[in-house]
């Protein structure tokens, strides 16, 4: 007898995660090229700047070695390793032991979501930021985990909150997830936020995952402090940084995991039975990227704090004035009062209609989001100047 009803059930941790609000932008501006728009894309955090040179040429004589077109190792070869460990000696003056307290992941994102499915599960809590980018989020809803979000500014009330949950609620959450320099908002700390937030999870035994994804984009002086640089943060954190950024290297997926050696031992034997590791020319190429390329990254810093003063100006001069980042490669912009009745998704797809200028909605990082556009600085100074003026003419005729 023929069965009745659809034989396609997804898993239910599929059905937690909500409808991804980028992909109508994405929609709309894949049909807008096609039609033969000139689409300037401000929307993703993708470098179009090129990886450095001496990180080409590795690849390139890599590639051609035999020996690299086998099986790696899910952590990482050791040399990559060792040469995480120098970076980190030699930006944030953090210790750290190559074979225990690094795991190579294919960028943050990766090593981020594993990281959750090793530590958490049904009946768990996470708490993540709000508004947060949303792997922060979904990574650990996936795992069948609970998720608390907590708005991150001011610091005091973020502060505030994570020990009134962590005190209040049994059991205790047993995750908390940070990222500062933050994606979207493009917030930073300094050290003693870092400070408060280990003592609190140290008190509470609560484990910190802490994306540095955008540790070395970094503008007028600002440092962004590594969590590992607070004494006994190595006991409850983990801390996650790619290449993806500063060198240049998103396509390349490459960064790596740092910290607490029993969470790390946990990474390790998730992606043992998911990957047998990064191609192995590509990690050759990435210990010559933070072996050699720190000149590279100062400047690929500079590049964007120039764009992130152009865009802020320009964006002022047409009546829609934000505030300069510390850090990231994104400008939070908020949406004028007399437009944001819109909602920040239809002020982005009116902006991809009218102006041909995609950003991405605030509302796609969660509602705390909403009033604001993320938009990224990865064109050049004249294609953001052209985004501008397209932006302003488009707008003037928004009642």
């Amino acid at each position: 007898m023929k069965k009745s009803g659809n034989p396609i059930q997804v898993a239910r941790r599929i059905e937690r995660l909500p409808a991804y609000l980028f992909g109508q932008i994405n929609h709309a501006k894949t049909a807008k090229r096609r039609a033969g728009a000139d689409i300037i894309d401000l929307g993703m955090g993708n470098p179009t700047d090129p990886t450095p040179q001496p990180v080409v040429e590795k690849l390139r004589e890599a590639v051609l070695d035999p020996r690299n077109h086998r099986y790696s190792v899910s952590i990482g070869v050791p040399n990559l390793r060792l040469e995480a460990a120098k970076l980190y000696q030699r930006y944030w003056g953090v210790k750290l032991d190559p074979e225990k307290e690094i795991v190579a992941c294919l960028g943050s994102k990766e090593g981020f979501s594993h990281m959750c499915l090793a530590l958490l599960g049904s009946g768990d809590t996470a708490i993540a930021p709000a508004p947060a980018f949303p792997i922060h989020v979904h990574s650990a809803a996936m795992t069948g985990a609970n998720v608390i979000r907590i708005p991150i500014a001011p610091d005091s009330l973020y502060l505030s909150k994570l020990a009134e949950i962590a005190k209040q609620m049994t059991p205790c959450p047993k995750v908390a997830i940070l990222n500062y320099p933050h994606n979207p908002t493009t917030r930073t700390v300094e050290l003693d936020f870092f400070k408060e937030v280990v003592r609190i999870a140290r008190r509470y035994n609560i484990m910190l995952l802490q994306d540095l994804a955008y540790g070395v984009t970094v503008f007028d002086d600002y440092k962004a402090p590594s969590i590992l640089q607070v004494r006994g943060a190595k006991d409850i954190a983990v801390e996650f940084f790619t290449l993806s950024k500063g060198w240049n290297m998103a396509g390349w997926r490459i960064g790596f995991a740092a910290g607490n050696k029993q969470m790390l031992a946990a990474l390790s034997r998730v992606k043992g039975y998911y990957d047998y590791g990064i191609f192995q020319a590509v990690q050759i190429a990435a210990i010559i990227a933070m072996r050699t390329c720190d000149d590279h990254v100062a400047k690929q810093a500079k590049i964007y704090e120039l764009r992130r003063d152009l865009l802020c100006q320009q964006l002022t001069r047409i009546g829609w004035p934000v505030k300069r980042p510390k850090a990231s490669m994104f400008c939070w912009v908020p949406v004028p009062r007399k437009f944001r009745k819109m909602g920040s998704m239809n002020v982005a797809l009116k902006l991809l209609e009218e102006a041909n200028v995609a950003v991405a909605p605030g509302a796609g990082f969660g509602e705390e989001g909403e009033g604001f556009l993320r938009v990224a600085l990865v064109e050049n100074e004249q294609r953001l100047a052209q985004a501008v003026r397209q932006w302003g003419r488009a707008t003037r005729s928004w009642s």
